[in-house]
């Protein structure tokens, strides 16, 4: 099955020279998830696509044009050494990168003109070894950069984690937890006031008022310092009773989500905006760290979330993009694996473009999932509109 993730690269931050578009091709679902994962946390990598199916990919390559391909060698149907003849021929200037678990693949991967290999289980590293290269090769150094009197552009990212690099692509390291988890609360709320009494009551609750008010100073004063040495760009300033976080020229996945509006016409344009909004969010609001106040926000963004995508979805499916569609759905389960609704839709994704097997499947493994889980039968509403499918066919 293909799990085709693709995104559009019209999000891509303008003036970012060593910002590189990513497609990957991996016939393991596993191994391509943890391909998104660590290929998508490099500050240089915005991917556009991902795909099982070497016959989708190959499909899709030649409107998508990107900078680098990560390609496995070993795939069915179409090898990756046979895939990269064919993209050498529709894709002129885009790298191949291929991912093996065979160093003697090397040699015949350079002869059809890949520009470079990786060894799996693919790292951090290793990805950042492929960046680094490709942006000197095409003179863009970090020098140069810092010549330029473009703003520097930091890397933020609230969903599906917490993770802050500087202009330099370094990543930060907290000296201090409160120091972090200061940060993080102030871009949950941005260019606003954030009082201190609420922030020393959220910050250190069972400590007295006096020894509150003294860590609340110093962690502002440590967090000033830390965004003035990385050159983050933001401001912390002071107001009449707590402090406000400037984001200034700065911006991040929360703040865009924030500042949204849903499209409400059906333009292409529109499209591409629901999009690049539902492909902002990448997971649960500071995911894995146990901020008791983030919760009500937590479940706020997951809920836009949502309804972004189903948004999303129907106009696709009105479109009869069915691949489209189950694409963005499938990537929103890997989410929401118990999303009923867009478990639901998929169905009618299914059934729609002409299915039935699918249909069927897919119900028997959710329901699967949903006594495995939770030890309940699947929802009555679900449970009905498959019998009402079954009976029409």
């Amino acid at each position: 099955m293909n799990v085709s993730t693709r995104e559009r690269n019209d999000g891509m931050e303008e003036g970012r020279a060593d910002l590189f578009t990513v497609v990957i091709v991996e016939d393991e679902k596993p191994i391509l998830e943890l391909m998104k994962v660590v290929v998508g946390r490099n500050p240089h990598c915005h991917i556009i696509g991902a795909f099982s199916n070497p016959m989708d990919a190959l499909t899709s390559l030649p409107n998508l044009q990107p900078d680098i391909v990560f390609l496995d060698v070993e795939m069915p149907r179409l090898s990756g050494l046979e895939l990269a003849r064919r993209i050498d021929e529709c894709c002129e200037n885009t790298r191949i990168v291929f991912t093996t678990a065979y160093k003697e693949y090397a040699l015949e991967a350079f002869n059809v003109f890949a520009f470079d290999y990786i060894l799996k289980p693919v790292t951090p590293a290793a990805i950042a070894r492929i960046t680094d290269r490709m942006i000197k090769e095409a003179g863009r150094s970090s020098a140069s950069a810092a010549m330029s009197t473009s703003m520097p552009t930091v890397f933020i990212r609230c969903f599906g984690g917490f993770e802050v690099r500087n202009s330099k692509g370094e990543l930060i390291h907290w000296s201090a937890r409160k120091t972090e988890e200061l940060f993080a609360y102030l871009l949950c709320y941005p260019n606003q006031d954030s009082n201190k009494w609420y922030l020393m009551n959220v910050l250190w609750p069972d400590m007295d008022e006096e020894r509150a008010a003294h860590n609340l100073h110093n962690t502002v004063y440590r967090l000033r310092k830390l965004l003035k040495e990385q050159d983050i760009g933001m401001n912390i300033v002071k107001t009449g009773d707590g402090y406000c976080l400037e984001t200034l020229q700065v911006s991040y996945d929360l703040l865009e989500m924030q500042r949204s509006s849903p499209p409400l016409a059906d333009t292409l344009e529109d499209m591409s905006s629901l999009e690049r909004l539902c492909d902002l969010y990448r997971g649960s609001l500071l995911d894995r760290k146990d901020y008791l106040w983030k919760v009500k926000l937590e479940e706020g963004c997951a809920k836009q979330y949502k309804v972004l995508l189903y948004q999303l979805v129907r106009r696709q499916m009105a479109r009869e993009d069915w691949a489209q569609a189950e694409r963005r759905l499938e990537a929103g389960l890997l989410l929401h694996p118990l999303e009923e609704n867009m478990h639901l839709l998929l169905l009618e994704v299914y059934a729609e473009s002409g299915k039935p097997e699918r249909v069927v499947k897919h119900y028997a493994g959710f329901e699967e999932q949903y006594r495995r889980e939770l030890g309940l039968g699947p929802p009555q509403e679900m449970k009905r509109w498959l019998d009402a499918y079954v009976s029409s066919q």
